[in-house]
């Protein structure tokens, strides 16, 4: 079996990370899709929301389990037996940075990082941008799946 995890903080969930784990379903088995806690982090949405934003959204999508973790990726993906990360590129930028982490985590463990390209309509999204049209009361629901709604 092809286990997956799909790290982040998700807040919130935007549909370049809905796009990336549609399609990771079609490489993996399963696809742990795992937010994570950062106590130095201020976040728009309590880890209760994030996690139901993403349940809901993949409610229909059998192998997408949502479960949150603290620590390293590579530590995470011993204790649920994942053999993969899957990560999206957005950009070049994303690109060097991911990289980096790659090298690293399989620097210290036989994990693999698989990379998809975001497609070319949602390549723009990114949380921060979604957080600061929510922020100044914009329409951010073209930018989100629909299990993303703020009160």
């Amino acid at each position: 079996m092809k286990r997956a995890i799909f790290p982040g903080s998700f807040d919130p969930l935007t549909l370049g990370h809905y796009d990336i784990i549609k399609r990771g379903i079609t490489l993996f088995d399963e696809i742990i899709v795992a937010i994570g806690v950062n106590s130095d982090k201020k976040y728009m949405f309590s880890l209760e929301e994030r996690k139901t934003f993403i349940e809901i959204a993949f409610k229909d999508e059998t192998g997408v389990y949502v479960v949150t973790y603290k620590g390293l990726n590579v530590d995470f993906c011993k204790e649920v037996n994942a053999e993969f990360i899957l990560r999206g590129l957005r950009n070049p930028a994303d690109f060097e940075f991911e990289k980096a982490i790659a090298h690293t985590n399989r620097s210290l463990s036989e994990i693999e990082t698989v990379f998809l390209l975001t497609s070319a309509g949602t390549s723009y999204i990114a949380s921060s941008i979604v957080r600061d049209v929510i922020r100044n009361n914009g329409d951010y629901t073209k930018l989100v799946p629909d299990s993303v709604r703020v009160k």
